[in-house]
């Protein structure tokens, strides 16, 4: 009989305590900022140095340039940026060795879809990921620098 109400006594606390979970569709859950979602391309950036198609450990990157069309300026221009998401692991090592910042992490993590042939994203549709992007996307974790005027922190 003891065992019985102990038992009751842990359902009914458990009956009125605070309710943890979501209504998921309806309430849109929000990541914490070191989450790392699905990338936004930025193509104005990319300077096709195909460090991150080379880091990929999955190759789901494709990444193809063309000459610079303007004869003056040095360099190539995106032509083609594509992330197979059927492979990828969201690594986040795309957006660490780009060094311009034209991958960036977003919070953004819904890919569901009925076809497999959905997952292949373009750089027309990354570069329109344009929410829930990062702030800072290198640094996150890093220690804040020492104050200035050599006092050092803590001290």
């Amino acid at each position: 009989m003891k065992g019985l109400l102990k038992g009751m006594g842990v359902t009914l606390g458990a009956m009125t305590a605070k309710k943890v979970t979501t209504s998921y569709p309806d309430e849109p859950f929000l990541m914490p900022d070191r989450f790392r979602g699905i990338q936004h391309f930025i193509p104005d950036k990319c300077i096709v140095c195909n460090q991150c198609a080379r880091i990929c450990p999955t190759d789901c990157i494709t990444l193809t340039g063309k000459p610079n069309p303007d004869p003056d300026r040095k360099g190539k221009v995106i032509d083609t940026f594509d992330i197979n998401f059927e492979i990828c692991i969201l690594c986040d090592l795309c957006t660490e060795v780009c060094p311009t910042e034209a991958i960036v992490m977003t919070n953004h993590f819904e890919l569901s879809t009925f076809s497999r042939d959905d997952l292949y994203k373009d750089a027309d549709w990354l570069s329109s990921n344009n929410t829930l992007v990062r702030e800072d996307n290198n640094n996150i974790g890093a220690p804040a620098p020492a104050a200035k005027g050599g006092a050092k922190p803590g001290v």
